[in-house]
């Protein structure tokens, strides 16, 4: 069944009205540089995910085209600090919200086994920041105001993928003909005009 139009831009999906923004270009580069210096820390609220070598994310084999083959072919793995100092990845290892991620063309990856103890992970999976090596809880941190502007994220900005972040963000790319992954990628941060 076809959604209905409603007036001043609304969709009415499911008995459910979505109001359809438009990002504000002002406002999203206000949020850049509120954010400029976020740092998030560890969330009593938001649990710690746990390293398991056969994780796979959930219905990424549906989702099609090249800026979506990383979520696809991500598998966690683990190695000891000795192997990630002497990894390619050495120079971009960085601690975020509790835990150490590595950069990889982009995208933030949890470094499994770095430093166990610190190793919170409230996702497990690769977090889309841009181009440039930005760690990405300041990526998200503005993400999540842009979110809450929307009416999409209801949430603390805490700069940390938990439950509320990737509801908003599955929430927002359904409304906005992207494909749902609730995780930060290319499209997604494209969309919110911050790609």
């Amino acid at each position: 069944m076809a959604p209905n139009v409603v007036a001043n831009n609304q969709v009415r999906k499911n008995q459910k009205t979505v109001v359809n923004r438009q990002v504000n270009p002002a406002t999203v580069q206000l949020n850049r540089t509120k954010y400029q210096n976020f740092r998030a820390t560890r969330s009593a609220s938001i649990s710690s995910v746990q390293f398991n070598q056969n994780y796979r994310i959930q219905n990424s084999q549906n989702w099609t085209g090249p800026q979506y083959r990383v979520f696809h072919e991500y598998r966690p793995t683990w190695h000891d600090h000795s192997w990630w100092r002497s990894s390619p990845f050495a120079a971009s290892i960085v601690l975020i919200g509790g835990g150490y991620y590595y950069w990889n063309s982009g995208y933030w990856y949890p470094a499994w086994g770095y430093d166990t103890s610190h190793a919170y992970y409230p996702y497990d999976g690769p977090i889309y920041a841009g181009e440039h090596q930005v760690p990405f809880d300041r990526v998200l941190a503005t993400v999540q105001a842009t979110l809450q502007e929307q009416g999409y994220y209801h949430g603390q900005v805490d700069g940390l993928m938990g439950p509320l972040t990737r509801d908003a963000l599955a929430n927002y790319q359904r409304d906005n003909g992207l494909v749902s992954t609730a995780a930060l990628d290319q499209p997604t941060l494209a969309s919110l005009g911050l790609g």
